[in-house]
């Protein structure tokens, strides 16, 4: 899959993820095999107006690239302006968000409000091409519901446009994240365009990112939900995919560990109070299917300093490892 400078056989993406993909998240999914990242979604009113929390959100680490800034707007001539603010951060490509379901965005015209006015959307997408050096790629769905089901057209369209690389997640507005993806859409797309499709929804395991590949002939997956508290998915999926085979899971060791230096760029990066609170989303992940963790878990939730989070980790790895083979876990 080509876009702009970035080459990479059949890539695995982190998706934009709102208040999940910050720098902390991002720093470990690239360390854990993810190809390219994304940033949260960037407020393009937020940036013309200088706002703190956005501009926070267009701040990459080298360690981060290749990465996409994610904006979402309803206005052409501040997503224009937002995006030319995105790219003095030097991201490797900008992101168009088509495919935000949540009442507060699509309801006034961004993301997979775009859907509904295909022609504004592709008004849009050139505008930005026009404004920035960087590649332009765009993110929507399905349709906003299915009875209007118009990815085919939102593709054509997006490429006439100029857009690099279209990412399709298999479900419409009116789903949100209920419902199973539909990935039939996606073979017709392809003969629609020659720019890069990818694919996302419901890629949660190895086998599924196989799947996917092989039914929808798609140029790369991306995997969002299936990544928190589980960011060994990337490297998980790019062993099966090159060898049919299945990395180990990780030891209760690995996980806790990797919690904890996930814990450790979370607070360097947004203070310790808060680097501690944005954990929280995180555990039920990677705790998951440990035993005798329920507890464990609700106590976390109540602590907001670093030093008694890591030494409770430590504590229930000492005891379990004292008390039970989890050598495999």
């Amino acid at each position: 899959m080509q876009i702009g400078t970035i080459h990479i056989d059949r890539p695995v993406l982190l998706a934009p993820m709102e208040d999940v993909t910050d720098a902390a998240f991002r720093l470990i999914c690239r360390r854990n095999g993810a190809d390219i990242v994304y940033t949260e979604f960037v407020n393009a009113e937020g940036l013309v107006r200088d706002s703190s929390s956005s501009l926070r959100k267009i701040v990459i680490f080298q360690e981060e690239r290749p990465i996409g800034v994610q904006l979402y707007g309803a206005e052409v001539s501040s997503m224009v302006r937002a995006a030319q603010i995105a790219e003095e951060a030097q991201p490797e490509l900008i992101d168009i968000n088509a495919g935000c379901w949540v009442k507060d965005v699509a309801l006034r015209g961004a993301g997979a409000g775009l859907l509904r006015e295909p022609e504004k959307l592709e008004t849009l997408v050139r505008a930005i091409v026009r404004s920035v050096q960087l590649p332009v790629t765009v993110k929507a769905r399905l349709g906003w519901d299915r009875s209007s089901i118009n990815i085919v057209d939102v593709a054509k369209r997006v490429e006439n446009a100029g857009a690099s690389a279209l990412t399709v997640h298999c479900r419409t507005r009116a789903q949100g994240h209920r419902g199973e993806a539909d990935y039939s859409w996606i073979p017709e797309v392809k003969r629609a365009v020659r720019i890069p499709v990818i694919v996302n929804g419901d890629i949660r395991t190895p086998q599924d990112a196989r799947n996917v590949f092989e039914q929808t002939g798609c140029d790369g997956i991306m995997i969002g939900r299936g990544a928190i508290g589980n960011p060994w998915i990337f490297n998980q999926v790019k062993y099966y995919l090159q060898t049919g085979k299945m990395l180990p899971s990780p030891t209760l060791s690995e996980r806790i560990e990797l919690l904890i230096e996930h814990l450790q760029l979370s607070v360097a990066l947004n203070g310790e109070r808060l680097g501690v609170i944005k954990m929280r989303k995180h555990l039920s992940g990677y705790l998951h299917g440990l035993p005798n963790v329920a507890h464990l878990r609700a106590e976390l939730m109540t602590i907001s300093e670093a030093q008694p989070f890591v030494e409770r980790l430590h504590e229930f790895r000492e005891r379990a490892l004292a008390t039970t083979d989890l050598t495999a876990l």
